[in-house]
C-alpha cells in the first residue's frame, strides 16, 4: 500500500495514542518532515523528547506523549501554489 503523506499518519498515530492515554508513540517511517514538525510541537510543549531510532530500512521515531494534544492533522492545499505566494 502507498502512503499519500507520511506527516498525516503520524500525526493520526500520535492523536490516536493519546486519545488511549499512552505514553509512548511510535512513529514509523520517519523522515526530515516529521523531525521539524516533532521540533515544533516540542518548543511549544506538546510532545516531550523523542528518539530517532535508525534500523536501516526507514527509520522509526519514538515519542514521549504528555497528554497536551487534543486534535492534530495537517491540511493540505489541493491547488497549485507559487513559492513567491508561500509566507
Amino acid at each position: 500500500m502507498v502512503r499519500m503523506s507520511v506527516l498525516a499518519d503520524a500525526l493520526k498515530t500520535m492523536s490516536n495514542a493519546e486519545k488511549r492515554g499512552k505514553r509512548q508513540v511510535l512513529l514509523r517511517p520517519s523522515s526530515k518532515v516529521i523531525v521539524k514538525f516533532l521540533q515544533v510541537m516540542q518548543k511549544h510543549g506538546y510532545i516531550g523528547e523523542f528518539e530517532i531510532v535508525d534500523d536501516h530500512r526507514s527509520g522509526k521515531i519514538v515519542v514521549e506523549l504528555n497528554g497536551r494534544i487534543n486534535k492534530c492533522g495537517v491540511v493540505s492545499p489541493r491547488f497549485d501554489v507559487q513559492v513567491k505566494d508561500m509566507e
